[in-house]
């Protein structure tokens, strides 16, 4: 499936191209694919200036001077990363050399930490994900940074759930592939219903862990003990 030779940039065009495919790519037009961050952080720099000074901010104060840039900075280059595939994690895996069906790897309480896409509010929460391994394996770092990628760009839970999912699918070339996320939507605490206490569970199942009853068993007692 996956040319293991690829640079990390293109690895992040094969997955942009395959998250498209399944349906579950965010909504984006073809700027964002391979966005050049320090052109765009200027036209959004000019933008938030735009908006602090329609709602009668002096930007001549010198504590108010330098905003628009600095936020243009959170936006492009922290937040919403994640919109450029051209920041996509290099992700070689490796020859398995012992594989074995009985095999089970789980990453657990992997942080999310997004900005919902309907308010632009926090989405802060876990992933846990599982595989078993087949003819390859990831680095564990590269679980995380498949998640953050993901997560850095307006989002909801659902989709980025899927997001993952597809996109390790595509990388371990394996069905077998279990995520599940837990998370707290701000949008929900702060404004609106504004309820403090509850949080959203996402997850996606494949291959082995939905035929396998106590596979799925084993999965998910393991992220119940995290919580505990």
């Amino acid at each position: 499936m996956l040319d293991k030779s690829k640079l990390s940039e293109d690895l992040g065009f094969e997955v942009h191209q395959y998250l498209k495919q399944k349906g579950v790519e965010t909504p984006m037009n073809k700027k964002a694919v391979f966005i050049s961050e320090e052109r765009v952080q200027k036209e959004v720099q000019d933008l938030c200036k735009q908006i602090m000074e329609a709602q009668g901010l002096d930007l001549a104060d010198d504590s108010l001077a330098d905003t628009p840039k600095r936020w243009a900075k959170v936006l492009t280059k922290e937040k919403f990363y994640g919109l450029s595939y051209d920041n996509f994690p290099k992700c070689t895996t490796v020859i398995n050399k012992t594989p074995d069906d009985s095999d089970l790897v789980i990453i657990r309480d992997i942080e999310v930490k997004s900005l919902c896409e309907h308010h632009y509010e926090p989405i802060i929460g876990y992933c846990q994900i599982a595989y078993i391994p087949g003819e390859n394996i990831l680095g564990l770092s590269k679980f995380n940074r498949v998640v953050d990628f993901f997560a850095r760009r307006p989002q909801i839970q659902e989709r980025l759930t899927k997001q993952i999912f597809y996109a390790l699918q595509f990388i371990l070339d394996t069905e077998d592939i279990a995520i599940v996320i837990d998370a707290e939507h701000m949008c929900v605490k702060l404004r609106g219903v504004e309820d403090p206490c509850s949080d959203t569970v996402t997850s996606k199942l494949g291959g082995k862990f939905k035929e396998q009853g106590t596979l799925r068993s084993e999965f998910f007692s393991s992220i119940d003990i995290v919580r505990k």
